[in-house]
């Protein structure tokens, strides 16, 4: 199984794939639960990131234990999509965003498979996060599909559960960041320990705090998600059937004890 979509809020069920079936991995780091299907006659694996119902706060979702779990299958390509505000002013709700960069402004979260010494000190090289290869395809498959997409992005990635004060949101643009959300590290970065090519399609569902006169609210974001869901889903399994066999990018070129393995 190469392919594999973990949704965001908002994106909670494998709508669009056929002949799906549950299974229950048990990785290292506690169960997971991945539901698997066929989208045009391919096998994609599909995992709510929040759980069912949007159960998991970002903070406490099991990182490693998905991207482990995703491992075993043999994922080697990985869609992940993301509800996100928006900093830029450019960047509308509505709007989709291939990110490319992040900043991590993450606190209690567990960020690495090799956090214990037992395989020995590993450096990951993540000058570009996103996967390249596979963001291409996301942007011309996006622009094909007509959708309001910008081909790049600094993800600004907060601990949460909390949403943002206006002085942060003020900070983040100063460092060069054009949208907020609460997942994307250490999902990448995991992603890139195993070897799999890892991108994210941010979809803005709200401008970020102090950018509007009224208060943020999850039900917001919950909203602008329902409305561009059919899009999401379009997005994420039109391109991954487009993803190349071989490719050119840092993330099969990555070299750790976790990406040698097979799945």
């Amino acid at each position: 199984m190469r392919y594999a979509v973990i949704g965001g809020t908002g994106v909670y069920d494998p709508k669009l794939l056929d002949e799906v079936r549950s299974t229950v991995l048990d990785t290292p780091y506690g169960e997971v639960e991945v539901q698997i299907g066929r989208y045009k006659g391919v096998e994609v694996a599909f995992m709510p990131r929040h759980g069912k119902g949007h159960s998991i706060p970002p903070h406490r979702i099991n990182y490693r234990a998905n991207i482990w779990g995703l491992k075993m299958l043999g994922v080697e390509v990985i869609l992940a999509t993301a509800a996100v505000g928006s900093i830029n002013p450019e960047m509308k709700p509505g709007n989709f965003v291939i990110v490319d960069q992040f900043l991590d402004f993450t606190k209690g979260r567990t960020s690495t498979f090799f956090d214990d010494g037992s395989q020995g000190v590993v450096h990951v090289d993540v000058t570009e996060p996103y996967c390249p290869a596979v963001r291409e395809v996301l942007i011309e498959t996006g622009r094909e599909l007509g959708l309001r997409l910008h081909d790049r992005g600094t993800y600004v990635c907060v601990e949460g559960p909390r949403f943002e004060t206006a002085a942060e949101i003020r900070a983040f643009r100063i460092l060069g960041g054009d949208v907020v959300g609460m997942t994307s590290v250490p999902e990448a970065v995991l992603a890139r320990e195993a070897g799999i090519c890892y991108a994210a399609m941010a979809m803005v569902t709200n401008m970020g705090a102090g950018m509007e006169e009224r208060p943020l609210s999850h039900e917001e974001v919950v909203e602008i998600m329902a409305a561009n869901t059919e899009n999401v889903r379009r997005l994420a399994m039109e391109a991954l059937l487009r993803v190349p066999e071989t490719r050119a990018c840092p993330c099969v070129r990555v070299s750790t004890p976790l990406a040698k393995k097979r799945g």
